[in-house]
């Protein structure tokens, strides 16, 4: 909605702006000259007033509403002060032309908002890609037949198959079979975990050898994956020290705006020159706007937290990720969550280790398992891998291979 206003109302500031008067002198040029070529800057200006400033309006009504004056009400003071400024002028009764400076600070304020809904857009993006984790569909096991329903037809006590390579649709626990499932969507621990029956199983985790059976045992918001996306929505929409302060701040500064276009207007009315009060009162309200605190601690703090959530940093709130620039220590309770979250070939046994590596990497060529794609990748880079049929000729006469993998860290590069 802010990006449809601002294109719009930056197209029609486009005529406004080149028909100003103003504008003319400081650039020394002249603009097409027609018949009722003066209604443009009023006519357009006013447009803009009312379909790229109604946000600011609706938004000021609602301050005003709360008693809790703040950034709309400031941008809507500003705008309205200068379209009645400038209908004056256009009257004869002011000798003060605002058009283009109200259609300017409604094309700024319109951008400034738009990249910041814009930012908040990708936070949530966060919560998108949470939700994305799970499957679309769960295979229902119902009188030893399988059936695949929406996930929402899913209820504590269900029977799922779950087969290699599918994604857990629900918490639960096996109940028949066993598989390494891969959890670092949820632990961050990139090592896949053997998973037996008796053992729990999480929402969005993989199993990457084998197929098992679980019962259903907590669905919906229940599960720990609604759990997660609970606490990055409660940290998106959290306030932080800093955002209400700049919200104190921007209700301070109206009353200092109101404040100072009053004593203004007193001054100039004293000193016996009435048209210089408005003017200059005019001016004063319409310069109060701020732009900069209004808009740039709320684009800081939702871009922050976006970052924080693409990177996998989890923010209970916003005053926690404010006080983090005061953390000097960081403690981890294992080196295994220092990873990719993918594993790599180290070193390979055997005589010839180019073959042997093509070999495995044949063999496991067709698997979802995280060690076979590490031998894959590993034995693509050194060359094109033989189908299966051929490795397993091969493999009747080379010793059985043995392949060392370890986990990738970040702070290493690859051996």
């Amino acid at each position: 909605m802010y990006r449809r206003r601002f294109w719009i109302s930056l197209i029609l500031a486009g005529p406004v702006v080149a028909y100003s008067d103003m504008i003319q002198d400081w650039f020394g040029f002249t603009a097409p000259q027609f018949p009722g070529d003066g209604l443009v800057a009023p006519v357009l200006g006013t447009v803009i007033f009312f379909y790229g400033g109604a946000v600011f309006l609706t938004g000021a009504w609602s301050e005003l509403l709360r008693r809790a004056p703040g950034m709309m009400l400031l941008v809507s003071l500003a705008i309205s002060v200068a379209l009645l400024a400038s209908a004056a002028s256009t009257l004869g009764l002011l000798d003060l032309e605002f058009w283009w400076e109200l259609s300017a600070l409604v094309v700024i304020m319109l951008l400034g908002h738009w990249q910041e809904m814009k930012a908040l857009g990708q936070a949530r993006g966060a919560l998108s890609a949470l939700a994305e984790l799970l499957p679309d569909e769960a295979e229902l096991v119902r009188n030893a037949h399988v059936e695949r329903v929406p996930l929402d037809h899913l209820a504590a006590g269900d029977l799922v198959l779950v087969r290699p390579g599918g994604r857990v649709p629900a918490d639960g626990e096996i109940v028949a079979g066993d598989a390494e499932l891969d959890e670092s969507m949820i632990t961050g621990e990139s090592k896949p975990v053997h998973k037996r029956e008796g053992d729990a199983v999480t929402a969005g985790t993989v199993a990457t050898d084998s197929a098992v059976r679980v019962r259903i045992s907590a669905v919906g918001e229940e599960t720990a994956l609604a759990g997660i996306q609970r606490l990055v929505s409660e940290a998106q929409q959290s306030r932080s020290r800093t955002q209400a302060i700049a919200d104190r701040a921007a209700a301070l500064l109206f009353y200092i705006a109101v404040g100072a276009a009053i004593v203004t207007f007193a001054v100039w009315v004293l000193l016996g020159d009435g048209d210089a009060a408005v003017i200059r009162t005019v001016t004063v309200l319409v310069i109060s706007c701020p732009h900069a605190l209004g808009l740039a601690i709320p684009l800081v703090i939702a871009i922050s937290t976006s970052l924080a959530a693409r990177s996998g940093i989890l923010v209970k709130d916003r005053l926690s990720l404010e006080r983090s620039r005061l953390v000097d220590v960081v403690l981890f309770d294992k080196t295994g969550t220092l990873t990719r979250g993918e594993h790599v070939v180290t070193g390979v046994a055997g005589r010839d280790h180019a073959t042997v590596l093509a070999q495995a990497a044949a063999v496991e060529s067709e698997s979802e398992h995280p060690l076979a794609r590490a031998i894959v990748v590993a034995a693509s880079e050194r060359g094109p891998i033989p189908t299966s049929a051929r490795a397993s000729a091969g493999a009747s006469l080379t010793p059985s291979p043995t392949i060392a993998t370890r986990r990738r860290r970040s702070c290493s590069s690859r051996t």
